[in-house]
């Protein structure tokens, strides 16, 4: 699927009007995702734990470069999508452009917003939004030493 077949569509915003009409509990997370990992495994399952419905926010290439550098990402928006999408956990996925997550957020006002416990409650984008329409901003535990840049360490070194 090319990488526009994960742009915000309509068609989402219209599952989400359903979704909120059936009283179904969305649940939303964002990162890069460049390398899937185990730590990415325990965010995603803790985060559906929380709702019906578990919309993955991730950014695109273009944002990946900007924020992580010209190297990366590791691999391609399309590629992290369907491998997000393979998922039992995950059932959406959405590619954003811009740098923030803020205006997915603000468009699908997920019923509860999840982010790893680095993310301080401070720093969380979209977090007043979502409190603001009456839903939770949820901190959940990392899987200590899982990351991707832990990961890119370890291959540098051998």
């Amino acid at each position: 699927m090319s990488p526009a077949g994960f742009r915000l569509a309509p068609r989402l915003l219209e599952e989400r009007a359903d979704w909120r009409r059936a009283g179904t509990r969305v649940v939303l997370t964002n990162g890069c995702f460049d390398l899937l990992h185990a730590g990415h495994i325990a965010l995603l399952e803790q985060a559906r734990g929380h709702g019906d419905v578990l919309i993955v926010a991730i950014n695109g290439d273009d944002s990946v470069r900007r924020l992580k550098g010209a190297a990366r990402p590791l691999v391609p928006e399309a590629e992290r999508a369907e491998l997000l999408l393979g998922l039992e956990a995950v059932d959406r996925v959405v590619v954003f452009d811009e740098d923030t997550p803020l205006e997915v957020v603000r468009l699908l006002l997920p019923d509860v917003l999840v982010k790893g416990a680095d993310w301080g409650p401070d720093n969380i984008v979209g977090s007043r939004e979502v409190e603001s329409a009456g839903g939770a901003v949820v901190r959940v535990p990392l899987v200590a030493g899982r990351s991707t840049s832990a990961i890119l360490e370890l291959i540098r070194r051998k």
